[in-house]
């Protein structure tokens, strides 16, 4: 791949990471609940949860485009389609969010393994990966070497959007429960989504 598409790929997954979705409201929750030491096990389990996911999905996509190349092409339509769908959702979405503050018992262990299978077992995440990550996938490169860096990349960027949140949600709880707050980053989300697919297509039309 080229370097403009792996800073493609950054600058878009990380206003993906940052729109707040089930894992991001379970660190929320935590942090807001038990202080910002939650920070480094919950953002942990986020960044192995979507390992594991962005394993799963990417197997699939990969044997896709070793069968078929129309196929890939037509996933990567769909996955466009798909993220502009996801950009008006997130747009429409209510201005609440389910931030109730986490005061359970259970050690970092207990808190790292529950961020992990909330972000692996989301069904949301494996559409999602493979709706998004052949957008920047070149097949006329080798899959894995690639992958290896989309996955690698991805990762990194998840466990610092999680600790981020952690920390900032352990020290702004005011913000965690503002409807003018959460209204913008959902409108803000929602444009650039719509932004990415729209760029997907209109890149591909060209």
């Amino acid at each position: 791949m080229t370097f403009e598409t792996w800073l493609a790929f950054v600058a878009a997954s990380a206003v993906l990471l940052v729109i707040p979705g089930p894992t991001i409201l379970l660190v929320v929750s935590y942090a807001l609940g038990r202080g910002w030491k939650v920070a480094a096990p919950v953002a942990t389990g986020v960044a192995l949860g979507d390992l594991t996911a962005m394993t799963l999905s990417m197997l699939g996509v990969g044997a896709l485009l070793a069968s078929s190349a129309t196929l890939f092409t037509l996933l990567k339509w769909i996955g466009a389609a798909y993220l502009i769908w996801l950009g008006v959702k997130l747009w429409r979405a209510g201005t609440k969010l389910d931030t109730k503050a986490r005061t359970d018992a259970g050690g970092a262990a207990r808190m790292l393994g529950h961020a992990w299978l909330v972000t692996t077992l989301n069904p949301k995440s494996i559409v999602f990966f493979v709706a998004f990550l052949p957008q920047f996938l070149d097949p006329s490169r080798p899959f894995w070497p690639q992958m290896a860096v989309f996955e690698a990349t991805f990762v990194t960027l998840a466990f610092a959007n999680a600790f981020g949140y952690a920390i900032l949600a352990s020290r702004a709880r005011r913000l965690a429960s503002s409807e003018r707050a959460i209204r913008a980053v959902n409108r803000a989300g929602g444009a650039a989504l719509i932004a990415a697919g729209t760029a997907a297509v209109t890149m591909r039309a060209a």
